[in-house]
């Protein structure tokens, strides 16, 4: 199914992020033709930079909040498939600047739609929000697509904000225009080789272990829902093909998620994690601290049965493989960093296999 995306010219908002740049080499796999959008290069080190992905796309620096250039870019580009994912991603930050969050979250989605609304040939569209979107209500179950909109902090409004601006612009304007096909998706607790964001529990621990120092942690009995980055990247090109080839899913909302057995507290994530880096037990990887810099919203995960319903996706990878994945290329980048974009296409290789002896539907003809 994947090599739909051969030869496909491809925009990437965000391009430059964490999950971007594993989607943009994935796609380079594929075949697909690069754009990328972003305002910068967000962290140093970069995942971007470390897999050398400037050099097989067209890398565009530019804010998405900047409607009339971003217009034009899209007009000239005139991609097959958009998959948008430029955001303010952290939720500390969301706290010290809340305006940039609702600028960029919102508003910059409403301009990649305003943007969509002047292409005159076929392109699919894939809109990447987050599980916050989702009103939080500590309840235990998952959250469905039909669940209630929300967020009491900045970051999850700012996302159920952009869903609302997506469904809106769905029923008043795309829905009227036949060759553009969209989705939005839902995803939440990714790791993965790569990341150093500020403020999430896998960089800094590599920050940390690499320099030989235990990393504090403020909650090691918190549990959350973890997946590798490439299992909701499988969601997003799962429907963003089915649309392409004619799915009737178009306007829908999807969430992808891992399975309740992934579900397993900060503590056995470390001693999970550490085993890559020859730690012995999760005692050795940390210290507590008491220290909390923002509120912190209780276990939230994601019931994925329409995705399954709808197109058979499901995940791929069990606890123990995604958190080896995720240790081992840390481990490798920091003791061998020459061959990490090898290193990277290989695991995406390997996931791919691994899909495949599942069967499971997206990794047909991979």
């Amino acid at each position: 199914m994947l090599q739909v995306f051969s030869g496909k010219k491809i925009l990437i908002t965000g391009h430059t992020g964490f999950k971007g740049s594993w989607l943009s080499l994935w796609l380079k796999q594929k075949g697909a033709k690069l754009y990328g959008i972003s305002k910068d290069i967000p962290t140093q080190p970069s995942l971007f930079e470390a897999l050398e992905l400037e050099q097989g796309m067209e890398h565009i620096i530019m804010d998405i909040r900047d409607l009339s250039s971003f217009k034009k870019e899209v007009k000239r580009i005139a991609p097959d498939f958009i998959f948008h994912m430029a955001a303010q991603p952290i939720v500390s930050l969301s706290y010290s600047d809340p305006i940039e969050t609702f600028t960029t979250n919102a508003i910059g989605t409403a301009n990649v739609l305003e943007a969509i609304r002047d292409l005159d040939q076929k392109c699919v569209v894939i809109f990447i929000t987050s599980d916050k979107c989702y009103e939080n209500v500590e309840w235990v179950w998952g959250y469905k697509e039909t669940d209630m909109l929300g967020g009491k902090d900045i970051y999850s409004g700012s996302k159920a904000a952009a869903e609302i601006i997506i469904h809106s612009y769905y029923h008043s304007f795309i829905k009227k225009m036949p060759h553009i096909k969209m989705a939005s998706v839902r995803a939440g607790n990714v790791i993965g080789g790569g990341d150093w964001a500020a403020d999430r529990i896998v960089p800094d621990c590599m920050k940390s272990w690499s320099q030989n120092d235990k990393v504090e942690i403020r909650n090691p009995g918190a549990t959350r829902p973890w997946q590798h980055v490439l299992e909701p990247l499988s969601g997003y090109l799962n429907i963003a093909a089915e649309l392409w080839n004619g799915g009737d899913f178009n306007g829908e909302s999807y969430n992808f998620g891992p399975p309740s057995e992934n579900n397993i507290t900060v503590m056995e994530l470390l001693e999970k994690l550490g085993k890559s880096w020859g730690f012995e037990k999760a005692e050795d990887t940390y210290t507590q601290t008491g220290e909390l810099k923002f509120s912190e919203a209780g276990l939230l995960k994601l019931n994925c049965d329409k995705a399954l319903f709808d197109f058979k996706w499901q995940p791929t990878l069990n606890i123990t493989e995604l958190i080896q994945y995720t240790g081992d290329w840390y481990y490798r980048y920091y003791n061998n960093a020459k061959d990490v974009r090898a290193f990277t296409m290989q695991q995406i290789s390997d996931y791919e296999k691994k899909a495949s002896v599942k069967k499971i539907a997206w990794s047909s003809d991979i």
